[in-house]
């Protein structure tokens, strides 16, 4: 069912720029520019239901009579619509600002059509700043959804990001959509449901519930485990540990895991890191490692969300191998 403005939009396509321009005026500039957005992404979309199109006349007006235009242009009738209706100066601001939505619209497009259960796995570890922009792309039904869904933090976050958002380029926006896109891309062709999901928390409770017990009885379960499904088996060996479980770590544990870590790539880890894993790990290195830490990060360039995925996994080698040796230790676990 179309919206209120796609409605407008699909009406103003019936018409003549002329009148199209009459019926505008006493509509301020920014519904104006609301309405010429929306004729841009008819446009681009290249759906142009023309059934459709002709009964919102009809609602409109009874008496109107369907005009059908071969040659019509799009971009003719939005520029001689809006220099009518507001004149040269003016529409050429408007229409700066519809290519600019325009081009972000486009960005996000994969983004858009992607399903719930989709966008959560690929938002998964994703900076609350990216998660917020992606959210505010999205329909207002389809953010609720992946709102509800993602890890509390993760949602206090992001939703403080939106109501306070920064100002971003053209290309981190590109980057963030391109990010994101990439990694739904690679999710394209796989069985994601909720039962995905479901499956992963099961696992994970699992096997916070087996590094609590004695490492041979761990072991023995966790081989009998692997005999029947190896990946599974090690699924659950590394959501033992994993980087959200930082802070619960005894202190003496993260500092001999930290040794063997050099600070440029402990500096790539805690980019954009939480503030308690970020404080966990900063309290438990030397006043000379921290400086090099501080160091390494203010000659960092912003790093991909990979590159950052990837300096945790080998921050987590070290614990998740203490943790096969049963020599690592949790506070309140």
């Amino acid at each position: 069912m179309p919206t209120g403005k796609q409605k407008a939009a699909m009406l103003l396509m019936s018409l003549d720029a002329a009148t199209a321009a009459e019926l505008l005026r006493g509509i301020d500039t920014e519904g104006i520019q609301d309405i010429a957005l929306e004729l841009a992404r008819i446009d681009a979309s290249e759906k142009h239901n023309t059934k459709e199109q002709a009964q919102v006349a009809r609602e409109f007006y009874n008496s109107l009579r369907e005009k059908q235009t071969p040659t019509f242009s799009m971009k003719s009738f939005c520029e001689e619509m809006l220099v009518n209706a507001v004149g040269k100066e003016k529409a050429g601001q408007i229409q700066s600002q519809i290519k600019k939505a325009t081009m972000q619209s486009e960005m996000f497009t994969d983004i858009r059509s992607a399903g719930t259960d989709e966008l959560i796995l690929a938002l998964e570890g994703e900076h609350p700043q990216t998660i917020a922009v992606v959210l505010s792309e999205l329909s207002p039904k389809k953010s609720q959804e992946v709102l509800s869904r993602l890890n509390e933090d993760v949602r206090l976050k992001a939703v403080c990001k939106m109501t306070n958002p920064d100002t971003l380029g053209a290309a981190v926006l590109r980057r963030m959509a391109s990010i994101v896109s990439e990694r739904l891309k690679g999710l394209k062709g796989k069985a994601i449901t909720a039962e995905t999901g479901n499956q992963e928390q099961n696992l994970r409770k699992l096997a916070v519930m087996l590094s609590g017990l004695e490492k041979d009885l761990r072991d023995q379960l966790l081989g009998e485990v692997g005999k029947r499904d190896e990946e599974t088996g090690k699924t659950i060996r590394n959501l033992m540990v994993t980087w959200q479980d930082i802070p619960s770590i005894a202190d003496r544990s993260i500092q001999e895991a930290l040794r063997t870590i050099e600070s440029g790539r402990l500096a790539m880890a805690l980019y954009g890191a939480d503030e308690d894993v970020a404080q966990k790990i900063r309290s438990n290195i030397s006043e000379r490692a921290a400086a090099m830490l501080d160091e390494e990060a203010s000659l960092m360039q912003e790093p991909l969300e990979k590159e950052v995925l990837e300096a945790r996994e080998e921050v987590l080698v070290p614990l998740r191998q203490a943790n096969e040796e049963g020599k690592l230790r949790f506070v309140g676990r």
